[in-house]
């Protein structure tokens, strides 16, 4: 089974790498033998790296969401704690996640849902799917728990499986045809969360919702506003655009 370790710059930059005893080349690192190079070393040791000094992290959520390939643009943060919490995935459950894309959101999900979980996902485009597993991959060698992961090929409607799911996450262009092949595979008092970067995508989702028989909680934003120290002490917002990402819909069969 592959090792990774997880490399970070001074200015805070995550590499994460995959322990081979050849050499390869590391994008921003150049050319280097990773296994006989961190050979000996362990976590919180400083690594010379071409003439870069890195600390050599915990291989945990934040690192390797912040290291993770990219492909598609990904879940934030913010918005996959908000679906975790408002659709109360855990331990065990079963969730349907599509489409995966890079899988940022995916890393989010399989840290909560333990052993016992089974993470289904869906995407059609293979250029973003390749990525998402790459990442879901090297999560499932660095989390010390990991649950089942099913993956499908193709638009979720069409490749749904005959189980029972605790939630669903939708996360797509169209969500009205997902919802209705999917709702009926959802437990009863189980939830859907759908991803809308538009206001029109958000009202059909709430639309599809409810021909579905489905009770909407909650629709709307979450906005992200970091702050920083001052140059003359105290602190003040940081300079730049109020974090908006995506419109999102809570939505329960009851």
């Amino acid at each position: 089974m592959a090792e990774y370790s997880v490399l970070m710059e001074k200015e805070g930059r995550i590499h994460i790498i995959e322990l081979i005893d050849e050499a390869k080349k590391h994008k921003g690192l150049g050319v280097i033998n990773s296994a006989a190079l961190l050979s000996g070393f362990s976590e919180g040791d400083e690594v010379l790296i071409g003439q870069k000094y890195l600390t050599i992290m915990p291989a945990r959520l934040p690192e390797l969401v912040s290291g993770m390939a990219r492909k598609a643009q990904t879940i934030s943060a913010k918005d996959a704690g908000f679906f975790i919490t408002k659709l109360g995935i855990g331990v065990g459950d079963t969730v349907l996640e599509a489409g995966l894309g890079s899988g940022g959101l995916s890393l989010h999900l399989a840290n909560v849902m333990g052993n016992s979980g089974h993470l289904v996902t869906a995407e059609p485009r293979e250029d973003h799917s390749s990525t998402g597993l790459v990442n879901l991959k090297r999560a499932s060698i660095c989390f010390n728990e990991f649950p089942k992961h099913t993956h499908l090929h193709g638009m979720v409607e069409d490749v749904v499986p005959d189980l029972e799911f605790d939630a669903m996450i939708f996360d797509m262009p169209v969500h009205n045809k997902a919802i209705s092949a999917c709702a009926s595979y959802l437990k009863f008092g189980g939830r859907i969360a759908c991803y809308c970067p538009t206001t029109s995508q958000l009202e059909n989702c709430w639309k599809a919702c409810e021909k579905m028989g489905l009770k909407v909680e909650w629709a709307g934003e979450l906005m992200e506003r970091q702050w920083g120290l001052t140059a003359k002490g105290g602190m003040r917002p940081v300079n730049g655009p109020f974090g908006h990402t995506a419109f999102l819909l809570i939505a329960q069969k009851t």
